[in-house]
């Protein structure tokens, strides 16, 4: 018996396949296209999304010499990008960083709800009720003939069991439903003129079955209809259950979360949404956007292709610590925590006319230290002093990744190698094998990899962090000379 699990990125779809046991036996990627757009919006294509998926899965069983029936259950877990069902509306996904709803969430914030409130007081226009609020106002014909409008992890599951079903986790942490407050805010939607849009059937928790695949989920994933799939997560989340428990977790991916639990409203931090990942805590996340997108850009700068890993060991077999007299503020997709500011944007210092390999190798390294400086921020902001922290996602594969965030967070990093976000969602996935979440995940826990803070960095991060601080000292200072933003 194999347990399927599937991550949806913002550029890649990636199936992995595990015993019953919670080994991983085999992982498959394949790429689908961003779709840009004017205002800030961003989109993908479902169908392409959904032939990735298809493609990694089959790959995935490929390498595992696995036949269709040996797959006895799976489950999803994606951005939280929003998915629309509207004849006309094109690209269907609006991703999960497109910032075109802006104006929507500003005005979300002055109604004062309770939603807003578990939004740090400024909803991000990452969610999807300011995106529900731009779709009716300046689409409302698509809003009109909408037949379905998910997240993400959720439109896989629709797509794969023909079943109409919610994850807990997507709806409470980005969809106007509060499972403490009776589910669904029709106060707040009818204010914000989007109470009509289709929502049927149950929100169920992660690691609940939804159904077994339909015969044409079956037949485009290739695999047998008996097949079950079980509710999903965000990838954040998904992470998080995967990572080391019991201890804060980041997720430091194409952006950076912060995850921990026992925490109550706080400005600039998202939650706690009670359930969203095991059915008796309440999580909080802190986060900071397009991190490893932004390493994903410097990497583009290079003349001749360079991966993030070869980028990394160079580094890392450097005598000295590249970039020197470099500092970034690394906000260039605006701010979560803790400004909260979707406008907010980057900074560098220290800039020279050198594109050579050794100058962008120390850009590079260089943004990598202010984002580490960054989750400092945001570990601080949250209340929180870590001697541990679990760490998952793309960032966390390279030695030198985890031994910088070690040293900027002064946290021991315990990192799971086998893929912490696929190992969540095959935790989900083979929890109705197992029973419940808690025996999955105990049944599918592996040992940690440990790096500990270097006491001879101390003095070079704590000095990096004083100009961190000044630098943002400064931006505040700019900003308050120029013009207003809209």
């Amino acid at each position: 018996m194999l347990i399927a699990a599937v991550d949806v990125g913002s550029a890649r779809a990636r199936a992995g396949l595990f015993s019953a046991e919670g080994r991983l036996l085999a992982r498959a990627s394949q790429g689908f296209a961003a779709i840009a757009g004017p205002d800030q919006q961003a989109g993908h294509d479902f169908a392409e999304i959904w032939r990735a998926v298809a493609e990694a899965l089959a790959e995935a069983r490929r390498q595992a010499g696995a036949s269709p029936g040996q797959v006895r259950a799976l489950a999803f877990d994606a951005t939280c990008s929003l998915v629309v069902e509207a004849p006309g509306f094109a690209p269907d996904v609006i991703a999960w960083h497109d910032h075109r709803a802006i104006a929507e969430a500003r005005e979300l914030d002055a109604m004062g709800h309770e939603i807003v409130t578990r939004a740090g007081g400024a909803v991000s226009p990452e969610m999807q009720t300011p995106k529900l609020m731009w779709l009716a106002r300046h689409r409302p014909e698509a809003w009109a003939r909408l037949t379905g409008i998910r997240d993400l992890c959720d439109q896989l599951a629709f797509r794969a069991t023909g079943i109409e079903a919610r994850s807990h986790c997507a709806t409470v942490a980005k969809w106007p439903w509060l499972p403490d407050r009776g589910g669904w805010q029709t106060d707040l939607m009818t204010r914000a003129g989007i109470d009509g849009f289709p929502r049927p059937g149950a929100v169920l928790p992660a690691g609940t079955p939804i159904g077994p695949l339909s015969a044409a989920g079956a037949a485009e994933l290739g695999l047998d209809r008996d097949t079950m799939v079980a509710a999903g997560l965000i990838d954040a989340f998904a992470g998080a259950l995967g990572a080391a428990p019991e201890m804060p977790a980041l997720i430091a991916g194409t952006s950076n979360c912060v995850m921990a639990t026992g925490l109550g409203p706080a400005p600039a931090l998202w939650g706690p949404y009670p359930g969203a990942i095991l059915p008796d805590e309440a999580v909080s996340e802190g986060g900071q956007s397009a991190t490893g997108a932004a390493l994903e850009q410097i990497r583009r700068l290079y003349p001749q292709p360079q991966s993030h890993d070869e980028i990394l060991a160079r580094i890392a077999r450097a005598p000295d610590e590249p970039g020197q007299g470099v500092h970034v503020l690394p906000d260039f997709k605006g701010s979560r925590t803790p400004f909260a500011d979707p406008l907010m944007r980057g900074t560098v210092h220290g800039l020279a006319l050198d594109g050579s390999i050794a100058a962008l190798d120390g850009l590079y390294w260089r943004a990598a230290v202010g984002i580490a400086l960054g989750t400092r921020q945001v570990i601080a902001h949250m209340g929180l002093a870590p001697q541990r922290l679990a760490m998952a996602g793309g960032q966390a594969r390279a030695p030198a990744m985890r031994q910088l965030y070690a040293d900027a967070t002064g946290a021991e990093i315990h990192w799971q190698p086998e893929d912490a976000v696929l190992r969540g969602t095959a935790i989900a996935a083979a929890a109705p094998l197992a029973g419940g979440l808690r025996a999955a995940r105990a049944r599918f826990a592996r040992p940690v990899e440990i790096t500990r803070p270097d006491p001879g960095a101390r003095a070079r991060r704590e000095a990096d962090w004083r100009i961190f601080q000044r630098l943002q000292e400064q931006r505040a200072e700019i900003a308050a000379m120029l013009p207003a933003q809209s």
